[in-house]
């Protein structure tokens, strides 16, 4: 089965299968009419359009139940229970189809929205955007240095338990390493830090040597990559206001490829958007090309990481756009 960032990339690449396909059914047809006597009538119209299946083939493997594609592990962030209540109250276009409401618009889940190498984006394929866009929902290693003063260039704070990470500096080791706002520290080379105190991670970090600092880092919860396409008069499709995405354009590629509303910008192209004025988000999205990967997240899931994260510490976040 093929994979495609955007609706676009699937149209793109489907219709040039279905050229090739009849090229080579023409050109078949040809060697076999060749090979036939001369009276013989041909037996299949070269110009024939491919056949159409009449049932679509059906997968025998039956998908996970459940929170288990949405995130690893998935029970609680920032002490925010995630019970299947709690998503059918606040975000029900994240429970599986069996579950949701009718006529709510779900999100495509799996267990992992990271680009694989398989992926196909015969027009999606040459923006930077797109690499630098994914997300992993996952659990995943970042190896960490320290810079020249000494700093690995982040802070966190701990909340119900856990240890988050609440600010990544601008061209530090942290931001190099892909850490962002609201991930979760695990482990600090090796030892988990639940329950830890932020003196105590902090003071983990600084008596760490130099180089080859391991930490365990899980990725922020339910957030997602979407890959739009402009129009003719440079427009993907959405509204927002302060960050939050507030409507959408019919018929435009927002609302093609899944964009909802009720949600929040977290970053465009992989730039972290986190903080920034609305005017300052839409002149990024005007310096995008044809290609625009934003990721977003539930409002609901938003503010409260928000609420607990030092809102004067916004500022000074890290808005560079990350290397490849």
């Amino acid at each position: 089965m093929s994979l495609y960032p955007s609706l676009e990339d699937m149209k793109v690449d489907q219709m040039g299968k279905v050229q090739a396909q009849m090229v080579n059914e023409a050109i078949r047809a040809s060697q076999q009419a060749q090979a036939l006597p001369a009276s013989a009538p041909p037996t299949h119209d070269p110009y024939a359009p491919p056949p159409y299946p009449l049932h679509p083939p059906q997968t025998q493997t039956q998908p996970k139940s459940g929170l288990e594609l949405l995130y690893p592990a998935l029970d609680e962030y920032m002490g925010l229970e995630f019970t299947q209540d709690i998503i059918a109250a606040n975000m029900p276009e994240y429970l599986p189809v069996a579950q949701r409401p009718p006529g709510t618009m779900g999100v495509a889940v799996g267990a992992s929205s990271v680009m694989p190498s398989g992926v196909v984006a015969p027009i999606s394929g040459s923006s930077p955007g797109l690499l630098r866009g994914q997300v992993t929902n996952a659990i995943r290693e970042v190896t960490l240095c320290k810079d020249g003063d000494g700093k690995v260039g982040m802070r966190v704070k701990a909340i119900n338990k856990g240890v988050f990470v609440c600010l990544v500096k601008k061209n530090s080791p942290a931001a190099m390493a892909g850490l962002r706002f609201g991930d979760q520290v695990l482990q600090v080379n090796g030892q988990t830090v639940a329950s830890y105190s932020m003196e105590k991670v902090h003071d983990m970090l600084r008596k760490s040597p130099p180089n080859g600092i391991q930490l365990a880092v899980r990725d922020r919860p339910f957030e997602r990559a979407v890959t739009l396409h402009k129009d003719s008069t440079g427009h993907i499709g959405f509204q927002f206001r302060d960050g939050e995405i507030t409507a959408l354009v019919k018929d435009s590629s927002a609302a093609r490829n899944g964009l909802l509303t009720d949600h929040h910008l977290l970053e465009v192209n992989g730039q972290n958007v986190v903080g920034l004025k609305d005017k300052d988000i839409s002149a990024l999205i005007s310096e995008c090309g044809q290609v625009v990967t934003v990721t977003v997240m539930p409002t609901f899931v938003y503010k409260h990481m928000m609420k607990h994260m030092a809102s004067s510490l916004v500022k000074f976040m890290d808005h560079s756009i990350p290397d490849l």
